[in-house]
């Protein structure tokens, strides 16, 4: 069979690169021709992306995409909207696949992607990462406003998501959003990014960049640094906790637009705060195994559902403080018993939480070990993936 697989945010395609679909085309390969369709622009670094380096047994084709400075920027939907026109011509010059699998977003993109298959009678899959244009419209809350601007990102995302022949995501949130508007399926399949543990435990098993001394506490922020993570609000509780004597140090892994705002208002706050700047996954998880406790800090209101770092947080068996208000992965913290959940923006409640977790060692070894069992049962993709590889090949006896 012959597989194509186009998605506009993806790594950088090497051995450490724990990319959703670099670990799909890497297990369909061994039984399919498998080629991957991206851009040659990386979304995180906002730079074009390095040469791959690694011999895959697949084919990837970096197509051409301006760039952008700014996540939320017209220049960022006129950089998408290029790409989905080059991706468009590119379609034309290649040998029809047997199925194409396609991430959403962006969005222009698989627009054309959806046209092409519909011409050829190609069947068309679509794998939901996020929910635009809600993801952006968050950003500017002004809820009449937003709607008519957005207005053209709902119906283009809306007939997307009304062509799929399947329906995957990254959580049950994203499949119900999309068969709202699909009546070609019944169901949907929901299955979180996650990570491979076996690759993760190996990795976890090195020796960190930074090492903590007897007695310390130390939490742990992955992720990128944006106005998506309200990383001020743990900057206030820690503050609080300081009040009280309790000094957690916070390792901050990653990178991003607020980075220096978020430096100086941990400075201002004199907590003791730790910015590693972006880490490879394999130093990453090794870092993350090094701390006590996990924070998913996600501002309000936020589109976001069962994200990257849910995965690598519960792989690590450590509690998670969370202030993410997606219904799913609430109900999963809850469910689990592997931490706690926050009132959003409220740094006193979350204060109180971390201070629950600090004191009580036997709870948080007990959440953490709860964590872990979630991970094995709903991140662990060398299980979960089956689905979608049985999605995409149409093969029910893996």
């Amino acid at each position: 069979m012959n597989i194509l697989i186009v998605a506009n945010f993806t790594r950088d395609f090497s051995e450490t690169d724990n990319g959703r679909f670099l670990y799909l085309a890497k297990i369909l390969s061994k039984q399919h021709n498998v080629e991957i369709v991206t851009t040659n622009f990386s979304h995180g670094a906002k730079r074009p992306k390095a040469p791959i380096v690694v011999d895959w047994p697949f084919k990837i084709t970096m197509i051409e995409e301006p760039g952008y400075k700014k996540n939320v920027s017209l220049k960022r939907f006129y950089s998408h909207h290029v790409w989905g026109k080059n991706v468009r011509d590119y379609l034309k010059t290649i040998e029809k696949p047997d199925v194409v699998y396609c991430a959403v977003p962006s969005l222009t993109g698989p627009s054309y992607v959806a046209d092409y298959c519909s011409a050829n009678g190609i069947r068309f899959l679509i794998d939901i990462q996020d929910l635009w244009p809600e993801a952006f419209q968050m950003v500017f809350k002004i809820p009449v406003v937003c709607s008519m601007v957005f207005l053209p990102f709902q119906i283009l995302a809306d007939s997307i998501y009304r062509s799929a022949d399947s329906i995957c995501a990254v959580s049950q949130t994203y499949v119900d959003r999309a068969l709202k508007v699909n009546s070609k399926c019944q169901v949907g399949t929901s299955v979180f990014l996650g990570t491979n543990l076996d690759t993760f435990d190996q990795y976890a098993k090195g020796t960190p960049l930074y090492s903590k001394a007897d007695g310390e506490v130390w939490m742990a922020y992955c992720g990128t640094l944006s106005s998506s993570y309200d990383l001020k609000c743990v900057f206030n509780a820690m503050e609080l906790l300081s009040k009280k004597g309790i000094r957690p140090k916070f390792i901050i892994m990653g990178d991003g637009i607020k980075r220096t705002e978020f430096e100086q208002y941990a400075k201002e706050k004199d907590i003791n705060v730790l910015f590693t700047g972006s880490l490879p996954y394999n130093q990453m998880c090794s870092q993350l195994c090094e701390c006590d406790i996990t924070i998913n800090p996600i501002a309000h209101n936020s589109a976001a559902s069962i994200i990257n770092k849910h995965g690598d947080y519960a792989a690590c068996g450590l509690p998670v403080v969370n202030t993410q208000e997606s219904a799913e992965y609430q109900n999963l913290i809850q469910y689990y018993q592997m931490g706690f959940n926050c009132k959003n923006g409220d740094a006193e409640d979350m204060a109180d939480k971390i201070e629950n977790l600090i004191l009580d060692e036997t709870l948080r070894k007990q959440m953490g070990r709860n964590a872990r069992r979630c991970a094995e049962e709903k991140f662990d993709r060398k299980t979960s993936y089956k689905a979608l590889i049985m999605e995409i090949t149409g093969d029910t006896q893996l």
